[in-house]
Protein backbone atom coordinates (compact mmCIF):
# COMPACT_ATOMS: atom_id res chain seq x y z
CA UNK A 1 0.00 0.00 0.00
CA UNK A 2 1.33 3.27 -0.64
CA UNK A 3 0.68 6.43 1.77
CA UNK A 4 -1.74 9.26 0.25
CA UNK A 5 -0.61 11.88 -1.49
CA UNK A 6 -1.84 15.65 -0.84
CA UNK A 7 -3.31 16.29 -3.94
CA UNK A 8 -3.29 14.67 -7.34
CA UNK A 9 -4.40 16.18 -10.94
CA UNK A 10 -5.29 14.57 -14.10
CA UNK A 11 -7.10 15.32 -17.11
CA UNK A 12 -10.67 12.75 -18.23
CA UNK A 13 -13.09 12.18 -19.89
CA UNK A 14 -16.74 12.78 -18.40
CA UNK A 15 -18.17 8.90 -19.83
CA UNK A 16 -21.49 7.57 -19.80
CA UNK A 17 -21.87 5.24 -16.80
CA UNK A 18 -22.96 4.28 -13.35
CA UNK A 19 -25.54 1.60 -11.93
CA UNK A 20 -27.53 0.33 -14.39
CA UNK A 21 -30.88 1.22 -13.20
CA UNK A 22 -29.40 5.18 -12.76
CA UNK A 23 -27.79 6.22 -15.96
CA UNK A 24 -25.17 8.87 -15.21
CA UNK A 25 -21.56 10.39 -16.11
CA UNK A 26 -18.55 9.00 -14.68
CA UNK A 27 -14.84 9.84 -14.43
CA UNK A 28 -12.41 6.81 -14.51
CA UNK A 29 -9.51 7.50 -12.27
CA UNK A 30 -6.32 6.67 -13.34
CA UNK A 31 -4.68 3.47 -11.57
CA UNK A 32 -1.26 5.82 -10.93
CA UNK A 33 -3.59 8.43 -9.12
CA UNK A 34 -5.46 5.19 -7.36
CA UNK A 35 -2.38 4.64 -6.33
CA UNK A 36 -1.15 7.75 -5.43
CA UNK A 37 -4.36 8.13 -3.10
CA UNK A 38 -3.46 5.32 -1.01
CA UNK A 39 -4.47 2.49 -3.33
CA UNK A 40 -7.32 -0.13 -2.64
CA UNK A 41 -8.01 1.35 1.07
CA UNK A 42 -8.89 4.96 -0.82
CA UNK A 43 -12.83 5.09 -0.47
CA UNK A 44 -13.26 8.72 -0.35
CA UNK A 45 -12.33 11.71 -2.01
CA UNK A 46 -11.99 15.78 -2.38
CA UNK A 47 -11.50 17.44 -4.83
CA UNK A 48 -12.75 19.84 -8.39
CA UNK A 49 -13.91 18.95 -11.64
CA UNK A 50 -12.90 21.70 -13.58
CA UNK A 51 -12.73 23.88 -10.35
CA UNK A 52 -15.90 23.04 -9.34
CA UNK A 53 -15.38 21.56 -5.65
CA UNK A 54 -17.12 17.89 -4.61
CA UNK A 55 -16.44 15.29 -1.74
CA UNK A 56 -17.49 11.99 -3.39
CA UNK A 57 -16.75 8.05 -2.64
CA UNK A 58 -14.23 6.04 -5.12
CA UNK A 59 -16.82 3.65 -7.12
CA UNK A 60 -15.16 0.19 -8.26
CA UNK A 61 -15.46 -0.06 -11.74
CA UNK A 62 -13.10 -3.25 -12.18
CA UNK A 63 -10.18 -5.20 -10.78
CA UNK A 64 -8.34 -2.78 -8.79
CA UNK A 65 -10.11 0.42 -11.14
CA UNK A 66 -12.44 3.07 -9.35
CA UNK A 67 -14.59 5.90 -10.30
CA UNK A 68 -16.56 9.16 -9.51
CA UNK A 69 -20.14 9.37 -10.13
CA UNK A 70 -20.89 12.32 -11.45
CA UNK A 71 -24.83 13.20 -11.36
CA UNK A 72 -26.65 15.90 -13.30
CA UNK A 73 -26.88 18.39 -10.86
CA UNK A 74 -23.11 18.61 -10.31
CA UNK A 75 -22.42 18.53 -14.34
CA UNK A 76 -24.99 21.96 -14.32
CA UNK A 77 -22.99 23.61 -11.43
CA UNK A 78 -19.74 22.89 -13.26
CA UNK A 79 -20.64 23.07 -16.79
CA UNK A 80 -19.62 19.64 -18.31
CA UNK A 81 -21.28 17.50 -20.90
CA UNK A 82 -20.55 14.17 -21.79
CA UNK A 83 -18.22 13.31 -23.29
CA UNK A 84 -15.96 16.64 -22.52
CA UNK A 85 -12.79 16.35 -21.07
CA UNK A 86 -12.08 17.27 -17.35
CA UNK A 87 -9.70 18.21 -14.99
CA UNK A 88 -9.75 16.43 -12.13
CA UNK A 89 -7.93 17.26 -8.46
CA UNK A 90 -8.29 14.89 -6.16
CA UNK A 91 -6.73 14.18 -2.47
CA UNK A 92 -8.02 11.66 -0.02
CA UNK A 93 -10.77 12.45 2.06
CA UNK A 94 -8.99 13.09 5.60
CA UNK A 95 -12.54 13.22 7.03
CA UNK A 96 -14.13 10.27 5.24
CA UNK A 97 -17.17 9.67 7.54
CA UNK A 98 -18.76 13.13 7.61
CA UNK A 99 -21.90 13.89 6.45
CA UNK A 100 -22.57 17.51 5.05
CA UNK A 101 -26.08 17.80 6.61
CA UNK A 102 -28.82 20.10 4.99
CA UNK A 103 -29.64 22.93 7.52
CA UNK A 104 -33.05 21.85 7.72
CA UNK A 105 -32.02 17.96 9.22
CA UNK A 106 -29.20 19.23 11.39
CA UNK A 107 -31.46 21.68 12.92
CA UNK A 108 -34.12 18.53 13.61
CA UNK A 109 -31.56 16.21 14.95
CA UNK A 110 -30.25 18.65 16.98
CA UNK A 111 -33.97 19.39 18.81
CA UNK A 112 -34.94 15.57 18.54
CA UNK A 113 -32.52 13.22 20.38
CA UNK A 114 -34.33 9.58 19.53
CA UNK A 115 -33.92 10.99 15.68
CA UNK A 116 -30.77 11.96 16.18
CA UNK A 117 -29.75 8.33 17.81
CA UNK A 118 -31.70 7.08 14.94
CA UNK A 119 -29.45 8.84 12.23
CA UNK A 120 -26.40 7.88 14.14
CA UNK A 121 -27.19 4.29 14.04
CA UNK A 122 -27.53 4.47 10.22
CA UNK A 123 -24.65 3.63 7.98
CA UNK A 124 -22.40 6.68 6.35
CA UNK A 125 -23.57 6.00 2.89
CA UNK A 126 -27.35 6.10 4.73
CA UNK A 127 -26.80 9.16 6.55
CA UNK A 128 -24.97 10.77 3.10
CA UNK A 129 -28.33 9.43 0.77
CA UNK A 130 -30.69 10.93 3.35
CA UNK A 131 -28.84 14.05 3.44
CA UNK A 132 -28.72 14.46 -0.35
CA UNK A 133 -32.48 13.54 -0.55
CA UNK A 134 -33.03 16.08 1.58
CA UNK A 135 -30.86 18.87 0.37
CA UNK A 136 -31.70 18.27 -3.27
CA UNK A 137 -35.12 19.22 -2.61
CA UNK A 138 -35.89 22.58 -4.84
CA UNK A 139 -38.67 24.01 -2.49
CA UNK A 140 -38.06 24.90 0.84
CA UNK A 141 -41.84 23.37 1.57
CA UNK A 142 -40.26 19.98 -0.22
CA UNK A 143 -37.13 20.18 2.07
CA UNK A 144 -39.13 20.58 5.27
CA UNK A 145 -41.76 18.26 4.49
CA UNK A 146 -38.79 15.30 3.74
CA UNK A 147 -36.79 16.56 6.79
CA UNK A 148 -40.34 16.00 9.01
CA UNK A 149 -40.86 12.43 7.59
CA UNK A 150 -37.26 11.37 8.06
CA UNK A 151 -37.06 13.09 11.38
CA UNK A 152 -40.47 10.86 12.10
CA UNK A 153 -38.95 7.58 10.93
CA UNK A 154 -35.53 7.84 12.70
CA UNK A 155 -37.31 8.55 16.08
CA UNK A 156 -39.23 5.78 15.57
CA UNK A 157 -36.15 3.71 14.51
CA UNK A 158 -37.75 2.68 11.12
CA UNK A 159 -36.21 3.44 7.72
CA UNK A 160 -36.58 6.82 6.79
CA UNK A 161 -36.74 6.25 3.16
CA UNK A 162 -40.01 3.99 3.72
CA UNK A 163 -43.44 5.53 4.16
CA UNK A 164 -44.80 4.96 7.67
CA UNK A 165 -47.12 2.32 8.15
CA UNK A 166 -50.37 4.25 8.57
CA UNK A 167 -53.39 2.42 10.55
CA UNK A 168 -56.89 2.26 9.01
Amino acid sequence: MSTPTAQLTFRALLEPGGPSFMPTQIVIVPLDVLEGLGGKTARRVVGTLNGYPFRLGLLPLGPGERYLMVNKAMCKAAGLRLGQPVEVCLAADSNPDTVDLPEELAEGLAAWPEAEAGFRALSGSMQRALAYHIGSAKRPETRLNRTLQALRQLAAGANPFKAPHREE
